[in-house]
């Protein structure tokens, strides 16, 4: 059965990549939860999805330039009274030892290469041994493949815009156990293909009824949704099916 990944955490009701929003989609029975990670100026593995912290906080300049110290008094969760400060991934990490819910990380490293990223990230996994429930994911598909030579156990799985030729192949030939395409810009075809290949299929962020029934009638292996109890509601329709 298809599972659920929740896209920023349960981020359709509440504020993006904070942990109340991870802990809110474990409460509405997501399998998994997307999230994003950046470096601070000072090195620490943060959770938050854009190289500028304006949209998401009451801050304003890019992750990057912030001391973690002064990151850390920003509010991610400036629509709503109640402050959440942007998430370490250790502390989400630490959430994640509580459940079963598997974590597909995406690597913001495409327009920023945070040197020492993928080698942090990947301590973090192996320390907190968490190497079976993580999926590393990035439009950065030369780090895809860094983290896949640093750490093999760890599945990796490449972030695609556009559609792409043969993707199963592609994927093979980086040794990446999935891929995760905008889920508009892929044929059923394709990814049945992809599918048949061994190649897990995770398209992202599927939030229509229309696009969440397509993907669940070809048995895609997740999707990524904003919307984590739709698509729970809906995934029922199938589960009731002999």
């Amino acid at each position: 059965m298809t599972q659920i990944f929740a896209h920023r955490g349960y981020s359709a009701s509440f504020a993006e990549n904070t942990l109340g929003a991870f802990l809110e989609a474990e409460k509405a029975g997501a399998d998994g939860v997307e999230l994003d990670v950046q470096l601070t100026k000072d090195g620490e593995l943060v959770v938050i999805h854009d190289e500028k912290v304006d949209r998401t906080t009451n801050g304003n300049g890019l992750v990057k330039d912030f001391l973690f110290k002064d990151l850390r008094k920003l509010n991610a969760n400036k629509k709503s009274p109640k402050t959440e400060p942007i998430p370490t991934l250790k502390e989400v990490f630490e959430w994640l030892t509580s459940n079963k819910l598997l974590c597909n990380i995406e690597l913001k490293n495409a327009l920023f290469p945070y040197k020492g990223m993928e080698e942090k990230v990947i301590h973090l996994i192996r320390k907190f041994n968490l190497m079976d429930r993580i999926i590393l994911s990035s439009f950065n598909h030369y780090s895809v493949v860094y983290c896949y030579s640093l750490a093999p156990e760890i599945e990796t799985a490449p972030l695609f815009m556009e559609g792409i030729y043969m993707p199963w192949i592609y994927s093979q030939a980086i040794r990446a156990k999935g891929i995760h395409p905008r889920y508009s810009t892929m044929p059923d075809d394709v990814m049945i293909n992809t599918l048949n290949s061994g190649i897990a299929v995770r398209p992202y962020t599927v939030n229509k009824e229309d696009d969440i029934h397509r993907l669940f009638k070809i048995n895609c292996t997740a999707i990524i949704t904003d919307d984590p109890i739709k698509a729970l509601k809906l995934r029922k329709q199938y589960e009731k099916r002999p």
